[in-house]
């Protein structure tokens, strides 16, 4: 996946496209950043699994900044961060539609067996594990809190 990125940025400077360089320049910034701070603790360097977490907090961050700037009345900002979201979204796996979501989320609850929102923890690690970057954890938490509560 380092390897894509870093030959997305060399196409891109090639290309002279300002947006895609400048975006690419931050995910791999972030990449160096959790690699660093991997090195302190004793750990590897970041694996993919953990690319795809940095991606996705990067678009989610966007996400947040993008909104503020709509409320604020700043449509070219809003529309920055947008651009920087859809240059991030090509290195990310296809995301989970919501009904796939609640279907993976309730196998995992038959596959944990479990009994009700204590067991929230477990189902939300194994969802981590498994679906890294292909789906958005917050909403997987709202969908698992609801169907847990069924139970």
């Amino acid at each position: 996946m380092r390897d894509t990125i870093s030959e997305a940025l060399k196409t891109a400077m090639k290309a002279k496209d300002t947006r895609r360089v400048s975006t690419l320049r931050l995910v791999q910034a972030a990449i160096k950043e959790r690699d660093i701070a991997n090195r302190g603790i004793g750990k590897d360097a970041a694996s993919d699994d953990d690319l795809l977490q940095i991606l996705a907090k990067m678009v989610k961050q966007r996400e947040e900044s993008a909104k503020i700037y709509d409320d604020a009345g700043r449509p070219e900002l809003a529309e920055h961060e947008r651009e920087e979201i859809a240059i991030i979204a090509d290195f990310q796996p296809e995301q989970f539609s919501d009904d796939k979501v609640r279907a993976v989320t309730a196998e995992v609850i038959a596959e944990v067996g479990a009994a009700g929102i204590r067991d929230m923890g477990k189902c939300m690690a194994i969802l981590k594990e498994r679906y890294a970057g292909q789906m958005d954890f917050a909403k997987a938490s709202g969908i698992l809190k609801e169907l847990l509560s069924a139970l």
